[in-house]
């Protein structure tokens, strides 16, 4: 047993040996390990309890200095030098013992001297997960394993073990105890595959590498019992026995498989079977074993050779022909790859032929893609080359031709048209007996032809049966139903007499080109000029017709025919299609009659003569011509019309104002006699309106008759009535201005200054505007004169209204519910709107 100190806490170890019995130990040896325990024991009772000659009081025992370590500041502790604790080296146990329970170390407490101590264990093994794997004995603190541990599911254990009081009291510090489970060959090497597939091109050189292959252990990697060795045991070959030489190897530790000599052929062997093993420690342990697959890929070493060299084929002229025959080459190369495929050339095309390779058989076919002509050449020899898609890698190997050699067949062709279809381009007045086309056809076996027209919508044409030339019958009309985008189409067709009447067909496009047949006639002969219009819109617009199409049509040109009349009227150009007559002189009604010679822009030019008949008169809103009685009215003699209307309007305008002044100057005397006041133009809408007598019995807000205080407002801020002033649509004022007896009458008042309205004015403010105009009035005594408007006593019963003055703004008050007030407050929610 070896002991080690804790501050107090001896701990144990029993390191068990096979050799080491309880009968192998001395009695000498025993006395002396008691001995050795008495003298511990007895150490310790004097540092638990010293003796002391008085006995002490629990009072007097001061806890700093029995316990000076939990009475510390924080820097004390810092600066006190602790025991370090006695650290315990780890524990290696071998995985998958089979002496259970087995016992591993012993923990000892030096208060086992002072009392009974009870062990305890915890940590992973124990109450934590995997549980049950470690246990501690509570009275002597050994602690063993009771189940085989496995190193690949945990590899090591940190413990924690208490010493204990009977009562629970902790009584030492808690000791860590590691625990590392020592690894053991008990796993075999495992391929990471079943199967390792690789792929090499034949003739690769010795040490190429071809594929690496991986294998795992699952025991400990610092140890032999992971060390692995690669090997190869046994090879196969595809077809087998093709090779008996060893052609790979690997390398014992990385696992990396490589050519080992020469003589990769694909045509003589075409994949590879390795049996692999992997063996631990190193080669001399536990083994495993799987396979690997080689195959060998082609590569392009044989070049295509013809069998045979020389082919003879027919082909039947005039005749697209997809296959005339095919051409043999045959590649050792793997069958169906990259490099068995191949591609064949015509090495003399004519234009012809076109060769190309059949997918499955290899083999070249040839093919007419331009009709062959028996009468032009009858036979042709073709140069063919077959060579690989890819390229050759054996220099040794020479690309092969082949010569094909094909004979036109004859056959009794139909006729052919030299064009189709037969472009002809005349003039629609074309004479009837023109030629319009001549040889338009041959036969290639030269036989006798026979030429009719099959279509003809129109019968415009005439075709000679012997020869095909084609004439006009008759003259041509560009606006018949027939001709479109000004083509005219007919079908001519052509038979060979001598071969069972094959024949041929083509179509006739004869252009027509417009020539000038028609010339214009003028639109309309008649019509209606106001002579009540502006001048730029006085006119009649005039137009012209042709049947014939541009350029032998429009523009045209309009012209009066007689000089005299040309003298009074004029024709101004609108467009290229019209123009508008207009007199030159002022002309109130009448009618004219007026020739006009219009021409059009053919080549030769057309015209026609025309006399159009133009009635002059006033004209209404329709462009008709007026009545009698309006066209009075409407006449230039004397005043005009509007002019009257003018002078009317301003009479009837004078009128009302002198009737108006009138009535204004009436109503302001009857206000005087009232004593309503001095100023006019009073609004209902103002909040100032009306000022009640308090001592009234009656009145209220319907009292008409109440004190008038418009007299009190500026003029500046008065409101003028409209233009439309009347007593249905707005009151009059009451009252006029008062006159004095002893001053000069209807002189003119002074104009008083005036303000925007709504512009808020105080009431001192309206009296000073109302002294100036009378100092400046020439109506009123020359001197100043107090004008007393209304008098309501001295002083009030209420007293100031001061003391209900607020310190806020009338910024900061909220006006908003007077627009709740109804329409009467409306004027005085907008004089404190903030907007």
């Amino acid at each position: 047993s070896v002991f080690w100190g804790l501050g107090g806490f001896t701990h144990v170890l029993s390191l068990k040996s096979p050799a080491q019995t309880p009968a192998s130990t001395t009695s000498s040896e025993r006395r002396k390990s008691v001995t050795m325990k008495a003298l511990l024991a007895l150490a310790a009772l004097l540092t638990v309890c010293p003796v002391s000659s008085s006995p002490v009081k629990a009072s007097a025992l001061n806890p700093a200095v029995l316990n000076p370590w939990t009475h510390r500041s924080t820097e004390a502790q810092l600066k006190l030098r602790v025991k370090r604790d006695w650290i315990i080296p780890p524990i290696r146990v071998l995985e998958n013992s089979k002496h259970l329970p087995e016992d591993l170390v012993q923990i000892k407490s030096d208060k086992v001297f002072t009392g009974a101590v009870i062990y305890m264990l915890e940590g992973p093994g124990v109450d934590q997960d995997p549980k049950g794997l470690f246990e501690i004995d509570e009275k002597t603190g050994w602690i063993k394993s009771k189940m085989p541990l496995d190193r690949e599911r945990h590899r090591s254990f940190k413990l924690k073990a208490f010493a204990l009081s009977p009562s629970g009291e902790r009584l030492e510090s808690p000791t860590t105890i590691e625990i590392y489970v020592l690894d053991q060959n008990d796993n075999r090497p495992q391929f990471t595959q079943k199967e390792f597939v690789g792929t090499i091109p034949e003739f690769s050189v010795p040490g190429t590498s071809v594929m690496q292959v991986t294998a795992v252990d699952l025991d400990d990697p610092l140890t032999d019992n992971a060390a692995l060795s690669f090997s190869i045991i046994s090879q196969e070959t595809v077809p087998p026995h093709s090779i008996n030489k060893t052609m790979f190897g690997i390398n014992n530790k990385t696992g990396v498989i490589y050519i080992r000599d020469v003589g990769l052929d694909r045509d003589v062997v075409q994949s590879f079977k390795l049996t692999l093993q992997v063996a631990d420690m190193s080669g001399m342990g536990l083994t495993s074993t799987s396979h690997a697959i080689i195959h060998i890929s082609d590569i392009n070493n044989h070049a295509p050779k013809f069998q045979p060299t020389m082919y003879y084929m027919n082909a039947m002229e005039n005749k697209h022909i997809a296959e005339v025959g095919r051409v043999n080459a045959t590649d050792k190369d793997q069958r169906s790859g990259v490099n068995w495929r191949i591609k064949y050339t015509i090495l003399n095309p004519s234009g012809h032929f076109a060769i190309h390779t059949d997918p499955v058989s290899n083999q070249g076919i040839i093919s007419v893609v331009k009709p062959l002509d028996y009468e032009s050449q009858s036979e042709y020899i073709l140069t063919v080359k077959a060579e690989n898609e890819v390229m050759l890698q054996a220099p040794y190997e020479q690309v092969q031709s082949a010569t094909v050699t094909i004979r036109v067949l004859n056959e009794n062709e139909a006729p052919i048209f030299y064009k189709n279809p037969i472009k002809v381009t005349v003039p629609e007045s074309v004479v009837p007996g023109t030629v319009l086309v001549s040889d338009i056809a041959h036969d290639p076996d030269n036989a006798n032809l026979r030429f009719e027209i099959i279509e003809d919508p129109d019968a415009w044409l005439y075709i000679e049966p012997s020869t095909g030339q084609i004439t006009a019958r008759r003259t041509f009309k560009i606006r018949s139903p027939s001709v479109r985008n000004n083509i005219y189409s007919a079908i001519v067709k052509v038979t060979d007499m001598e071969a069972d009447g094959i024949s041929a067909t083509a179509t006739v496009e004869i252009n027509l080109w417009e020539t000038n047949d028609y010339p214009p006639f003028l639109v309309p002969l008649s019509g209606t000029v106001c002579s009540n219009q502006d001048r730029d819109k006085l006119g009649l617009l005039l137009g012209a017709v042709d049947e014939d199409m541009s350029p032998q049509a429009d523009p045209f040109s309009f012209v009066i025919a007689d000089q005299s009349v040309a003298a009074n009227w004029t024709i101004i150009t609108f467009n290229e299609t019209h123009a508008v007559l207009q007199p030159l002189v002022d002309i109130e009604r009448g009618e004219f009659s007026i020739p006009v010679v219009v021409s059009d822009s053919g080549s030769p030019s057309l015209s026609s003569n025309s006399v159009v008949n133009v009635t002059v008169c006033p004209c209404d809103s329709f462009g008709e011509c007026k009545s009698f009685t309006a066209a009075i009215f409407g006449s230039k003699m004397g005043i005009s019309f509007l002019a009257l209307m003018i002078i009317i309007g301003c009479i009837s305008l004078l009128m009302f104002l002198l009737l108006l002044t009138v009535a204004v100057r009436s109503c302001t005397r009857q206000n005087i006699k009232k004593g309503e006041g001095l100023l006019v133009g009073a609004s209902d809408d103002d909040i100032r309106d009306n000022v009640f007598h308090y001592d009234e019995q009656g009145g209220g807000e319907e009292d008409e008759d109440a004190f008038n205080i418009d007299f009190l407002r500026s003029p500046r801020d008065m409101v003028h009535p409209p233009s439309s002033f009347s007593p249905q649509d707005f009151p009059l004022p009451r009252g006029k201005q008062p006159q004095r007896k002893d001053a000069p009458q209807n002189l003119p008042s002074p104009t008083y200054p005036r303000k925007p309205p709504g512009d808020p004015t105080d009431i001192e403010d309206f009296i000073n505007v109302g002294l100036d105009a009378a100092d400046n009035d020439p109506n009123v005594p020359p001197y100043d004169t107090a004008l007393i408007y209304d008098y309501e006593g001295d002083g009030s019963v209420a007293g100031s209204l001061s003391s209900i003055a607020s310190t806020s703004s009338d910024a900061d008050q909220d006006y908003d519910y007077l627009n709740d007030w109804g329409p009467r407050f409306k004027k005085l929610a907008n004089m404190y709107d903030p907007r």
